[in-house]
């Protein structure tokens, strides 16, 4: 299970900085000799009839990555994934990338296939539509984030009320890039098909609400260390959280900028500081 989450929070990291190389020329790769050549040339020619075959990737720099981001385990190269399976990974990353930079609606098939570098007859032989793609996808996503949240820094605060705040700095971190390059695939979906794909939609606001419910632990335990007892709950704060962060993605997609995500969270760091009646300079401290 260590393993399998080192993999998933390196794959995010992956994806997430992913931008930096996008559009950048991709050098030729050396491949190592393989101990069968016939055996390689094999699946080789098999990879192309089925349009599994993808061109490498190049691996991004680790002087390219900025510093303010919080990811500590970082795999400078993904794994290359399997044959069966690669055609399917580069379709849900294609996903997670044009569908927040175009939007649902505004994606199309042709897109997300000239994104993966793959063919039709691939996209349809691992998703029927593309509505189970985004579905596929919402779930993909929220693997991901799950992982890289749960590698951050902050996980490793002794006083929870640490841990929420940190997470919030970890947050505001992340504002790099343009604007679909730091906002969130669920919400993005969520805001267009609430109403018209009900799969979509409860995929969306599961991974949502996954998300809130680890930050709810926190906060749940916090409220018992400060001894705070009110109308508001662990569940409300959390929910509330990913109001605040939702609703600034919305407004920073209208400005074109971070700055507006930036200053919500500042706000939203303040209001919990006040709720837990702990002044500024306590926050911070570590095991």
């Amino acid at each position: 299970m260590r393993k399998r989450n080192e993999r998933l929070t390196a794959r995010a990291s992956w994806l997430i900085l992913s931008h930096m190389v996008n559009n950048q020329e991709q050098p030729a790769r050396t491949l190592m000799a393989p101990a069968d050549p016939t055996r390689h040339c094999q699946v080789h020619d098999e990879e192309a009839r089925r349009g599994t075959h993808h061109p490498a990737v190049r691996p991004f720099n680790l002087d390219d990555i900025p510093t303010g981001w919080y990811v500590s385990d970082m795999n400078p190269r993904p794994s290359e994934p399997s044959p069966r399976g690669g055609a399917r990974s580069k379709l849900l990353d294609a996903a997670v990338s044009i569908i927040r930079e175009k939007g649902y609606a505004a994606t199309s098939v042709d897109d997300l296939c000239a994104g993966a570098g793959v063919t039709k007859g691939a996209f349809f032989h691992h998703f029927p539509s593309k509505d189970s793609l985004a579905v596929a996808a919402a779930n993909h996503w929220s693997e991901l984030s799950s992982a890289l949240f749960a590698a951050a820094p902050y996980r490793r605060f002794d006083d929870p009320l640490d841990r929420v705040l940190g997470y919030l700095d970890f947050r505001k971190s992340m504002l790099r890039g343009e604007v679909a390059e730091f906002t969130c695939l669920a919400g993005t979906m969520l805001q267009e098909v609430y109403g018209t794909h009900p799969d979509i939609r409860n995929a969306c606001n599961a991974c949502i609400g996954s998300h809130a419910a680890e930050l709810e632990s926190d906060i749940a335990d916090a409220m018992k260390l400060y001894r705070i007892r009110a109308r508001w709950t662990a569940e409300s704060l959390a929910l509330h959280t990913q109001a605040v962060l939702q609703g600034a993605f919305i407004l920073a997609k209208g400005k074109g900028n971070a700055k507006v995500v930036a200053a919500s969270i500042d706000h939203l760091r303040r209001y919990v500081e006040l709720l837990f009646r702990r002044p500024t300079k306590m926050a911070g401290r570590k095991t």
